[in-house]
C-alpha cells in the first residue's frame, strides 16, 4: 500500500539544487574587479595600456578558439566562458605598457597554448596560464620585460614612453648594499598607494587592486585565506629584514605596495584550478608564496618574485589538497 509520504519521494541525479553560480559568472566578476586598476593604468600609461591589453585579450581568445576548433576538434567552443578573456587581461597586467606588440602576441599564445590547452583546457591546467606566459617572456626577452615606462598621463606615446627604475629596484639595492641614498629615489607612499610610479599595468594602483579584491571576497568568488596569508607573510618577513637606514614601517609599506603583490595575492594566487581546496591548504599555500617571493626579492636575481613564487606553489597544490577536514563519522587517524 502506498501512503501519501511515499508519493512525495522524488529521486533525481545530483545536483539537487543549483546556486546560480557558473564559470562565466565568476570570470565576469573577476574582470569587473580588475576594471578599476585598469582604468588607473590607462590614465597613467596612456594608449600603451589600451594597445597591450587589446592585443593580449584578442590573441588569447583567438588562440583558444583555433586550438579547440582545429586541434582538439571540439564542436562546443569554450571561449564563451570568458576564461580566455581573463587570462589575456591578467597577462597584460603583468607586462610593461610599452612592450612590442609581437612580444605580447607570443606571450598570449604561450599562456593559452602551453599553459592551458596543452593540459586539456579550463579546469585541468596545473599552473596559472597568465603567469606561464609572463615567465616565458621574462626569460626569453629579459631586456624588454624589465624596461618599465614611467607614468606620464593618457597622452603618453606607445613606443616612445619614458622609462625608469621601479621602487623594487631601489629597495633591492638598499637591502643588498645598505646604501640609503636610494631612499630619496623612492616615490612617496601616497604615490605608491595611488599608483603614480613605474611598473607593469598591474603594479600601478594598490588601492584599486585592494578594492577589486575586497569586491571578490564580498561576492564570495574568492576567500580571504590566500590574500591575507600572503600579505601577512610578506609584512612579517619585511619587518624582520628591514635594512639599516630605513624604518621598519616604511620598508614594510613599500614592500606591500610595490610590484605585483596585490595583483598576485587577490587575482592570480586565488585561481580556482591552481590553488588548494581546503582552508588550511590555502593558508599554507599563501604563506609559501609570500616566503618564496621575499626570498627572491631579497637575494634573487630579480627585484620581483611573485610570478615565480605562485608557479612554484602551484606545483605543490596536489600535495596541499591532501589536507582535508575529517569526514562525518570517520574514525580519527592515529
Amino acid at each position: 500500500m502506498v501512503n501519501d509520504n511515499m508519493k512525495k519521494l522524488i529521486v533525481a541525479p545530483a545536483p539537487h539544487a543549483h546556486s546560480g553560480d557558473s564559470v562565466r559568472r565568476n570570470m565576469l566578476l573577476v574582470i569587473l574587479a580588475l576594471l578599476p586598476a585598469y582604468v588607473v593604468s590607462v590614465i597613467e600609461f596612456g594608449v600603451g595600456a589600451l594597445i597591450t591589453a587589446a592585443i593580449s585579450v584578442c590573441a588569447c581568445v583567438l588562440t583558444e578558439w583555433l586550438i579547440s576548433r582545429f586541434l582538439l576538434k571540439e564542436q562546443r567552443q569554450t571561449i564563451g566562458d570568458l576564461s580566455a578573456v581573463l587570462t589575456g587581461l591578467l597577462l597584460a597586467f603583468n607586462l610593461p605598457s610599452s612592450l612590442d606588440w609581437w612580444i605580447v602576441l607570443i606571450g598570449a599564445v604561450v599562456a593559452i597554448g602551453v599553459g592551458k590547452m596543452t593540459f586539456g583546457g579550463l579546469g585541468q591546467n596545473p599552473f596559472n596560464p597568465a603567469l606561464v606566459g609572463r615567465v616565458f617572456l621574462l626569460i626569453s626577452f629579459p631586456a624588454q620585460m624589465t624596461t618599465w615606462p614611467v607614468p606620464q598621463g593618457f597622452n603618453t606615446s606607445y613606443l616612445d614612453a619614458e622609462t625608469g627604475a621601479t621602487p623594487l629596484y631601489y629597495l633591492k639595492h638598499i637591502a643588498k648594499t645598505g646604501d640609503t641614498s636610494f631612499v630619496d629615489q623612492l616615490p612617496a607612499l601616497k604615490d605608491a598607494f595611488l599608483g603614480v610610479m613605474g611598473g607593469s599595468l598591474g603594479e600601478v594602483c594598490a588601492l584599486a587592486l585592494i578594492i577589486g579584491g575586497l569586491f571578490l571576497i564580498c561576492c564570495r568568488v574568492i576567500t580571504w585565506h590566500i590574500p591575507v596569508s600572503i600579505i601577512a607573510t610578506v609584512a612579517l618577513f619585511a619587518w624582520i629584514g628591514t635594512p639599516a637606514g630605513m624604518e621598519a614601517g616604511q620598508y614594510v609599506a613599500y614592500e606591500l605596495l610595490s610590484g605585483g603583490l596585490m595583483l598576485g595575492a587577490f587575482f592570480m594566487a586565488t585561481d580556482y584550478v591552481t590553488s588548494p581546496m581546503s582552508a588550511w591548504g590555502k593558508i599554507i599555500f599563501g604563506i609559501g608564496i609570500g616566503f618564496i617571493m621575499m626570498v627572491i626579492r631579497t637575494w634573487g636575481a630579480y627585484p620581483e618574485g611573485m610570478s615565480f613564487a605562485i608557479l612554484i606553489m602551484n606545483a605543490c597544490v596536489p600535495l596541499l589538497n591532501k589536507i582535508r577536514p575529517q569526514r562525518f563519522g570517520e574514525p580519527k587517524k592515529k
